[in-house]
């Protein structure tokens, strides 16, 4: 088991960064991970309110994807903790160390959170229909039936209902992502992660992503979303945070990061990607 000091230990949080709200479904307090000597993660703190659709913007390197897979614990971190719903995420208290929990109970928590990949990560000898069902089916222990009728409800909200029997070579990149995002959405999770989901795809299919995830965040769906569309962003999105070289530089709503932000760096970045 691996053992991480209690987050009293780390550094003092940037002043960009949120202090903890414990009324919110995602608590990121005070994250540290670094590779090797490299530092990707300082000191992060930051709260997302159930229900509302953040987006981490910044360039690359600047530790967004690396907080994302944290998020569900795809890497560990080095100090801090993050909570979701409650829970804290891949490790369990004991004494003032934390220590990492089993694959099993790691899996547990994270059927309750859902993430979207830049590359879609289809099981190629499946159908759609059959990647969808396969959590449900494999994970969870739903049956088949049930499963289905699901997985084919989710086909229909993603516009793909005439796709269900086609293999992923059968599908362009755009649907695939679409596909993804229904797969993700099988085991009906508390939080949607997406990193960079329109990144590998051609601009012309960029549109009907993007459509699908803002249904997703009518609906109300809490989401954290690493991407660089900055229109996005702007319609969608209930805060931005904007970070480099892994710390949090600004966070607020879109209107006072986008429109009218504080800092230097972030406008040099929002100038760069107009």
């Amino acid at each position: 088991m691996t053992a991480t000091t209690d987050s009293t230990t780390a550094a003092s949080a940037t002043a960009a960064s949120q202090p903890a709200d414990s009324n919110a479904l995602v608590q990121i307090r005070r994250v540290r991970k670094s590779f090797g000597n490299h530092e990707v993660l300082r000191d992060i703190s930051l709260a997302v309110p159930a229900g509302t659709v953040t987006v981490l913007l910044g360039p690359s390197g600047s530790g967004k994807s690396t907080l994302l897979r944290c998020v569900n614990h795809l890497e560990t971190i080095d100090g801090g903790r993050i909570i979701v719903d409650g829970d804290l995420i891949g490790y369990r208290q004991h004494g003032n160390k934390t220590y990492e929990m089993t694959p099993r109970q790691i899996a547990k928590q994270r059927a309750n959170i859902g993430m979207v990949f830049q590359k879609f990560n289809l099981f190629p000898h499946l159908t759609a229909v059959e990647n969808i069902m396969e959590a449900p089916v494999g994970v969870a222990g739903r049956g088949r039936g049930a499963a289905k009728a699901r997985a084919l409800d989710l086909l229909d909200r993603v516009g793909l209902t005439a796709f269900a029997n086609h293999y992923p070579a059968q599908l362009s990149g755009g649907q695939q992502q679409r596909v993804a995002i229904a797969r993700a959405l099988a085991m009906d999770p508390k939080l949607m992660l997406f990193d960079e989901p329109t990144s590998a795809l051609d601009p012309e299919l960029v549109g009907d992503v993007l459509d699908v995830m803002r249904e997703l965040a009518n609906d109300g769906m809490t989401m954290i979303v690493v991407t660089h569309e900055i229109g996005f962003a702007r319609g969608v999105a209930d805060q931005v945070a904007f970070m480099d070289g892994g710390v949090v530089v600004e966070v607020g709503p879109p209107s006072e990061v986008l429109d009218n932000p504080q800092r230097q760096r972030t406008r040099n970045f929002l100038e760069s990607v107009k």
